[in-house]
């Protein structure tokens, strides 16, 4: 098989439709049903399609039109002599669906008795040696799965890979791995399947039926953008500051001017009382604060670049943490806003 994705847009540079018909000499020609179907969706933003997005309805002699209800170009599949030739369009959130619901399924009777099972579990806190040095007693015994530990802007993942005659099987030979990476790691883990931080954070503060605010500096909204990016988060997040002044943060979040002029805005002292803040300005079960520099200047020798203090407040008493995170000014962002929202998941454990 060949799986293409790109290249289907209405511009000069989209040529896959006409590479690929070129290298299987067959034609292209328009299609009246994708063209209508073009036509309607601009008619649904309440313009006229430009003339060039005609060619997004060319398609390849005998192919099958992929439809795609997320953008304007249509994928197709060709069976050529045997092999199965996808065309998909590049941007994710228009090719996961269409390979999901309209790939898949045609595939998967060329697999023959094999199928491949994928599962990624993401660790908060430790270094990949860590991890690796951790759990490489487990999986280095098996050949089936096979692991892969990979590492991102402020986790590590932790890719398995099955083989087995039926999907059930494979996943049986994960479960089986994964519970021994699991006992290896504890709460490192926070995720069993792909899921994002926030996304578990979010699900536990749902089922638990608790509240959230969050109250931040250095991070800009960040971790309110992260909190709000999950779907239904609506239920548990109330309410976000963005207090990146010292007059700002008494204003909004009553933090004492004393606390600023005796710690500085980054100090557990201010952290705590951040979070205690934007706690009884909302009414939430937890408020959860981020102060620090992210850089690239403003550091001290005290308090050099990288230097981050975050706090959770709650009923049961309010507590801090202090990091020294290392990257540039995004990366910093990134991974106390991470460090933040794992605070939270490991009270909420």
């Amino acid at each position: 098989m060949v799986i293409t994705t790109g290249g289907l847009g209405p511009t000069e540079d989209d040529i896959t439709r006409k590479i690929t018909a070129r290298a299987l000499g067959r034609r292209l020609l328009l299609d009246e049903a994708v063209l209508a179907e073009i036509k309607q969706r601009f008619q649904g933003f309440g313009v006229a399609m430009p003339e060039r997005n005609s060619r997004q309805a060319m398609v390849i002699e005998d192919a099958k039109v992929l439809p795609n209800p997320n953008g304007t170009a249509p994928g197709m599949f060709i069976d050529h002599e045997g092999t199965a030739i996808v065309l998909l369009p590049g941007p994710p959130r228009e090719m996961r669906p269409m390979f999901e619901n309209h790939v898949i399924a045609r595939l998967e009777s060329r697999a023959g008795s094999v199928r491949v099972v994928r599962r990624m579990l993401r660790v908060v806190g430790l270094g990949e040696s860590a991890v690796d040095e951790k759990i490489a007693p487990v999986y280095t015994q098996y050949e089936n799965p096979q692991t892969t530990i990979l590492f991102n802007q402020s986790e590590i993942e932790i890719h398995l890979t099955a083989r087995g005659r039926t999907e059930d099987e494979a996943n049986a030979l994960l479960d089986r791995v994964v519970l021994q990476l699991e006992e290896k790691l504890g709460n490192a883990v926070f995720s069993f399947a792909g899921e994002k931080m926030e996304e578990v954070v979010g699900l536990k503060l749902s089922v638990g039926g608790y509240t959230l605010s969050v109250a931040e500096s250095c991070t800009g909204g960040l971790l309110a953008q992260r909190l709000t990016d999950v779907p239904g988060s609506s239920k548990y997040f109330i309410e976000g500051a963005i207090t990146y002044s010292n007059d700002a943060k008494t204003r909004t979040l009553g933090v004492e001017p004393i606390l600023l002029l005796e710690h500085g805005a980054v100090s557990a002292p201010v952290a705590e009382a951040m979070a205690e803040g934007i706690r009884k300005r909302s009414q939430t079960d937890f408020g959860l604060a981020i102060t620090g520099i992210a850089g690239p200047g403003g550091g001290t020798e005290e308090k050099p670049v990288g230097t981050v203090f975050i706090a959770l407040a709650s009923e049961m008493g309010t507590e801090h943490r202090r990091l020294k995170l290392p990257g540039d000014r995004h990366l910093i962002r990134w991974r106390a806003s991470q460090a933040a929202l794992d605070l939270l998941r490991r009270k909420l454990l």
